[in-house]
């Protein structure tokens, strides 16, 4: 699924006034528990839940990757419920990812569809998740400065507290990379 025309660029400006209410510029690695403290959403692990629960030792032992994170709600209170048995660079994915759906303000939706049981999921809201999610772990001014070399990709995903899996496909998805091959290219042509 695409995502809306204009979409990206209004997810560049969305992180980048959170960044600075956050007090951070977009070379900061942003925390996103200091993000949900800062939007008064509650992070709750999974681990704090009732371990004593089949389902819940089930999903922080045998099957970790089934579960990773979820947004619930109390009336109007957003809670986060999130898998803390997973890597800190895929917990940090996983904050942005819901985090992102609050600041898009994605009206909530039950878990399962109520029919066949399986999950409710709206393609457009998980997309604009994802971008927005990666925006705010990578910037795309980050992105750019990784590109041309500014940072080593391995101080970045450290300064950032991201995967390399996240890190590349910033570079790649934001079109960091290819407009660093065109700029090399440019300048290569003005040479001759």
């Amino acid at each position: 699924m695409g995502l809306r025309r204009g979409f990206k660029t209004e997810a560049v400006d969305l992180g980048r006034e959170v960044r600075g209410e956050l007090g951070l510029n977009t070379f900061d690695g942003l925390d996103p528990r200091r993000l949900a403290d800062h939007l008064e959403i509650s992070v709750v692990h999974l681990s704090d839940l009732d371990e004593s629960d089949h389902g819940v030792r089930h999903l922080l032992s045998v099957e970790q990757d089934a579960f990773s994170a979820l947004t619930v709600f109390r009336r109007h209170h957003r809670m986060i419920v999130h898998n803390d048995s997973h890597a800190p660079v895929r917990q940090n994915s996983d904050l942005a990812h819901e985090l992102a759906h609050a600041l898009l303000l994605h009206d909530p939706a039950p878990a399962l569809d109520g029919l066949t049981e399986c999950r409710n999921w709206r393609d457009a809201n998980e997309a604009e998740a994802d971008w927005l999610g990666g925006e705010l772990l990578v910037s795309r001014d980050m992105a750019l400065a990784v590109a041309r070399g500014r940072f080593p990709e391995d101080d970045a995903r450290q300064r950032l507290g991201v995967s390399d899996r996240m890190l590349q496909w910033r570079l790649n998805a934001s079109g960091a990379r290819a407009q660093v091959r065109r700029e090399l290219a440019r300048r290569n042509n003005h040479k001759r």
